[in-house]
C-alpha cells in the first residue's frame, strides 16, 4: 500500500474552520490535535494522514516534501514566497486583511524613513520596495498595536479582522496590502508523481468548500 497523503496543519483558528470542510470531504482526524500529543494522526481514510505543525512552517512543509498539501493562510504564503508550492484552491475561511496601519490621527512620521513594525518583513518590504517607498523594518513577534503607541515604530503592518484592537489603542488601518483568506497547497513533486490521488483529493475538498454546512459533499 503506497504512503497516505500527507496533510500539514496547524492549531487554531485555521484548523477549527478547516476541519468541516475536510469533514464534508469525509476526512477527518482520528485524534483532537488540540489535545493529543502525537504530531501525526491518522484519519478517517486510511489514504489520508494530517501532521500538526505550526501554521507560518506549512508552506516549509509542503515545499520540501514533508507534507503533500497543507492549509496556510495566504499572510504567511506572502511572507514565505509562495513559489515552491502550487496554490489550487482558496478555502474561503479565515478571512481577514494585511494593512498598513498607526495612529489614527494620522501624524506625519516622526523621521525621514518610517519605522515599520511587523513579523511580515518580507511581505512588507516587497510592498514598500514596488511602491518607490522607502522604509525602515522592525521585526516583532507580538503586540504589534503597542509599538506606535510607545515610539518604537510610525506604523505596523499586521493582520486585521474586525479592527476592534487597533481602535481600542488609537489605531485605524491605512492601506491595505492585500485580502488574507486560507489555502489548500500542493508540493510540485508530489502533484506530478501522484497526481491522480493529489487531485481527487483537492477535487473531493473543492466539494466541500462549495457544500453548505451541515450536509454531505456529494460523492463521484
Amino acid at each position: 500500500m503506497a504512503r497516505p497523503l500527507t496533510i500539514a496543519l496547524s492549531k487554531g483558528r485555521i484548523f477549527e474552520e478547516t476541519r468541516p470542510l475536510f469533514a464534508r470531504a469525509g476526512i477527518e482526524p482520528c485524534e483532537d490535535p488540540e489535545s493529543s500529543r502525537r504530531l501525526i494522526l491518522p484519519s478517517t481514510r486510511e489514504d489520508v494522514r494530517f501532521v500538526v505543525v505550526r501554521a507560518a512552517d506549512v508552506p516549509t512543509y509542503v515545499e520540501y516534501g514533508g507534507a503533500d498539501l497543507g492549509v496556510a493562510g495566504k499572510d504567511v504564503l506572502l511572507e514565505h514566497g509562495g513559489e515552491g508550492v502550487y496554490e489550487p484552491l482558496d478555502l474561503a475561511i479565515a478571512a481577514c486583511r494585511l494593512v498598513v496601519a498607526g495612529p489614527a490621527e494620522r501624524p506625519a512620521p516622526a523621521r525621514g524613513r518610517p519605522r515599520v513594525a511587523t513579523k511580515y518583513v518580507h511581505a512588507t518590504h516587497r510592498y514598500f520596495a514596488a511602491q518607490g517607498r522607502q522604509v525602515e523594518i522592525i521585526k516583532l513577534y507580538g503586540s504589534m498595536e503597542l509599538a506606535p503607541l510607545v515610539g518604537l515604530a510610525d506604523w505596523i503592518v499586521d493582520l486585521v479582522d474586525t479592527g476592534g484592537t487597533l481602535r481600542a489603542n488609537g489605531l485605524a488601518p491605512y492601506e491595505t496590502i492585500a485580502d488574507i483568506t486560507s489555502r489548500l497547497i500542493v508540493n510540485k513533486a508530489a502533484m506530478k508523481t501522484r497526481n491522480a490521488e493529489v487531485r481527487a483529493l483537492i477535487d473531493a475538498v473543492r466539494a466541500g468548500v462549495r457544500t453548505p454546512a451541515g450536509t454531505a459533499a456529494p460523492t463521484a
